[in-house]
């Protein structure tokens, strides 16, 4: 009987061992796919600018001076509570830069 016991020790220690290892495998799992779903979003508020820059530019004949100027004519939409867009614009006739960070 006492043989028995000495055996289930070290299978508990392992099931108890795979169990937390299976725990941060699975944080870590969540963890990246968190950020790839955040990074994601940054790219697409990213060409939503980029593509609302470009149709200004089809229509005016001028990129738009700043971002504020393509939320008020073309109707885009930006979650500024959740999203810091810096929109760069050199001149009228040269793509702007836009950079997309989460808060």
């Amino acid at each position: 009987m006492e043989n028995q016991k000495h055996k289930r020790i070290p299978l508990l220690l392992i099931a108890v061992l795979l169990a937390v290892l299976l725990f941060i495998a699975g944080q870590q799992l969540a963890y990246k796919l968190r950020a790839d779903i955040a990074q994601q979003s940054r790219d697409s508020v990213k060409q939503a600018v980029l593509e609302g820059a470009i149709q200004c530019y089809a229509v005016e004949g001028a990129y738009p001076p700043n971002l504020e100027y393509l939320e008020e004519n073309y109707g885009l939409l930006v979650d500024h509570a959740q999203y810091v867009v810096s929109y760069d614009c050199f001149a009228s006739n040269v793509l702007p830069d836009v950079r997309v960070l989460s808060r």
